[in-house]
């Protein structure tokens, strides 16, 4: 899930309009060749190699080669952390840093962090970092909600709705490798020592030539695209397009955590996942069954959010909400800025 989302005005402060037709056919395709994105944009492809080349260099964004977790039999869990005002900032730090982290946030005005946290069982008895926190002395209390099921995240963020591409220019873009539909009989992808290698390579760069992913992890070229396809198809790779904090600001962005009837969960989490509103959404063990990550404009904005669009949803019984006031992380490696 990329961290692009805001009105479009905010857009075209941040990117120009050509720029967001190469960052939405990334975040379609992240492997594209800039002959294929080329034709599909109608300019060259050193036009396109170029406004990547810009883009990268000057930190704005980055293209990541990511795993699903669930199809390498890992599990993620939603982590609340309340702790002392004093604390959160430093704390946070120290868990982005973490290789078992993503999406570290300062929440609530600084007295609470959230963030994701990958285990390699169902339960949270794996994670080193859940069986610390309660010991750690500036910690006031701990949540931790598995999450069940995906309904709108991974490689598809805002700008898969409402990006500048037209369904044809998308249909062109869209990678032939399918990923298999997995079910809960469905067994993990099986990753050998040359794959973890090649993810973590991948999850730094998502555009590695082939070349250079073949040099670093000893495979030969033709292995590494076989198995970059191989993975794909299987559904255990996917790419996603990550952003600098400063490029797209969300001028509110805030947590969502809905508590849903059992029997309507489903409806309310589709429901959910097609709002412009919403970049990430799941279902989760519980009593708020159902969360999202919220991007809007204004805190005024949220309220109409809340008031027409939340409270529509079929099922709801109980809202709860928590603004994002700072990312530590995003969904790749922790990269350390110097604000």
């Amino acid at each position: 899930m990329a961290t692009y989302l805001d009105t479009p005005n905010h857009v075209h402060r941040s990117l120009s309009e050509e720029d967001m037709e190469l960052v939405h056919a990334l975040q379609i395709n992240g492997r594209a060749s800039f002959t294929e994105i080329a034709d599909v944009l109608g300019i060259s492809d050193q036009t396109a190699a170029r406004r990547w080349s810009r883009l990268r260099s000057a930190g704005k964004l980055r293209v990541l080669g990511l795993t699903d977790p669930r199809r390498l039999g890992n599990s993620v869990w939603l982590v609340r952390v309340r702790c002392t005002p004093d604390a959160a900032s430093s704390l946070g730090k120290a868990m982005a840093r973490r290789t078992d982290t993503t999406w570290v946030n300062l929440d609530s005005g600084g007295t609470e962090i959230s963030c994701s946290v990958r285990t390699r069982s169902p339960g949270p008895e794996e994670s080193p970092l859940l069986q610390k926190l309660p010991r750690t002395p500036q910690v006031v209390d701990l949540s931790a909600h598995c999450s069940l099921h995906l309904f709108f995240g991974h490689d598809l963020g805002p700008i898969n709705k409402r990006g500048p591409l037209t369904a044809a220019q998308i249909a062109a873009l869209t990678p032939p490798e399918t990923p298999d539909r997995a079910t809960d009989a469905t067994p993990p992808v099986p990753l050998d020592d040359g794959d973890r290698h090649l993810l973590d390579l991948l999850a730094r760069d998502g555009r590695a030539a082939t070349g250079d992913l073949a040099a670093a992890t000893g495979l030969s070229p033709s292995t590494v695209r076989r198995r970059i396809t191989e993975l794909r198809s299987a559904g255990a790779l996917y790419f996603d397009v990550d952003y600098h904090p400063d490029i797209l600001q969300q001028n509110f962005r805030a947590a969502l955590w809905l508590e849903i009837d059992p029997s309507r969960l489903v409806e309310a989490g589709s429901a959910l996942a097609a709002h412009p509103e919403v970049a990430y959404a799941t279902a989760t063990t519980g009593t708020a069954n159902l969360y999202a990550s919220v991007d809007v404009a204004t805190a005024q904005l949220f309220y109409r959010y809340l008031t027409e669009s939340v409270a529509a949803l079929p099922g709801l019984r109980h809202t709860a909400t928590a603004p994002i006031q700072r990312t530590l992380k995003g969904p790749g490696p922790y990269l350390p800025t110097t604000t």
